[in-house]
């Protein structure tokens, strides 16, 4: 293999033979790589653009701008990062970005278990007022394609088409991340974002036309994964599907390389999990997925829990110890 499956999602509309044929692709793609392209999404042209043009506006802000909407200022792990500010596995991510999640209030501090710390209102750059505008825009449209992938999936796996429904409610934890990668020469390092793997449901990954650096691990190599011309997605599922079918759906290595110097690359990753305290189903899979099934991976390091707060919450206090150290020391102390 030397790309990624595509799958069009607007074959679930063209008829009940038509419509499982998709879901046999969803399952295959979803169990033999864990990532593939969505074309047939519905999200017109004109809306990426405007995305990425609002990206760029954002990025070329003056520096004291982007600093006043500093992570290290919110609990709740949103905001902007400088280059070299998010760590991957204890080593730093060469990439400039903006962290957004749903807009709600904070929880108290002792409204129940940890993780709900991460619940709270974003922070805006007040000199560019329409982020807010396009951003929670990009969020409605981007919950309801993934929405929709997990009734496929629930149905491809012999489930009810329903029965994740229950664990997003009306507060799944999304999470949308503006990312600019600089250039840089091979003898400075090439890790863009470092290997690793989603801690929860699914992400949609639009990258900047004409751009690549994606790669995704395959029975122990690396494939690309560059942006296509057609405005497709690039999708991969997380641990948290991993833990649904019992490692049926397996959640993928995948790591960002460095452009080139003198170049630049603009990516949007959206990842839609379910609510912060919700436990995902396991699904009962018949006997022949089953027997594919090799159970979750086990890691004393990174322990897979059903619960998608406690998941969240593990990656953010590591890839941002200074946001930890500020904000949450009673979590990490010792």
């Amino acid at each position: 293999m030397n790309t990624l499956p595509v799958l069009d999602l607007s074959e679930v509309d063209a008829g009940p033979a038509t419509a499982a044929a998709f879901r046999v692709q969803l399952r295959a793609a979803a169990h033999d790589v864990g990532f593939f392209y969505l074309t047939g999404h519905g999200i017109p042209a004109q809306v990426q653009a405007d995305l990425f043009a609002v990206a760029r506006e954002f990025f070329a802000l003056p520096q004291a701008d982007k600093d006043a909407v500093a992570m290290l200022g919110s609990p709740h792990f949103r905001g902007y990062n400088r280059t070299g500010g998010e760590l991957t596995q204890g080593r730093v991510d060469w990439r400039e970005q903006i962290d957004v999640g749903p807009e709600r209030p904070a929880r108290p501090p002792a409204d129940g278990a940890a993780y709900l710390r991460l619940e709270g209102p974003n922070q805006w750059p007040a000199a560019l007022p329409r982020l807010r505008e396009v951003l929670l825009g990009w969020e409605s449209r981007c919950t309801a394609v993934g929405l929709r992938l997990m009734r496929e999936w629930a149905l491809s796996l012999g489930a009810e088409p329903g029965i994740f429904g229950p664990a997003f409610a009306d507060r799944p934890s999304t999470l949308i991340k503006l990312i600019s990668y600089p250039g840089r020469a091979p003898s400075e390092g090439q890790q863009g974002v470092g290997a690793h793997k989603d801690p929860g449901v699914l992400t949609l990954l639009l990258i900047e036309p004409g751009k690549s650096g994606l790669q995704v691990e395959h029975e122990g190599e690396w494939i690309d994964a560059p942006a296509r011309d057609d405005g497709a997605f690039i999708v991969n599922i997380g641990e948290l599907l991993e833990y649904a079918t019992d490692g049926y759906l397996k959640a993928t290595m995948h790591r960002v390389v460095s452009p080139p110097e003198g170049d630049h690359r603009l990516s949007v990753p959206f990842f839609l999990n379910p609510a912060l305290d919700s436990t995902v189903p396991r699904i009962p899979l018949a006997a022949d997925l089953a027997g594919q099934a090799p159970g979750v991976t086990l890691d004393p390091a990174n322990v897979i829990s059903g619960t998608f707060g406690d998941n969240l919450l593990k990656a953010r206090l590591r890839a941002h110890p200074d946001v930890a150290a500020r904000h949450h020391a009673d979590l990490v102390a010792g």
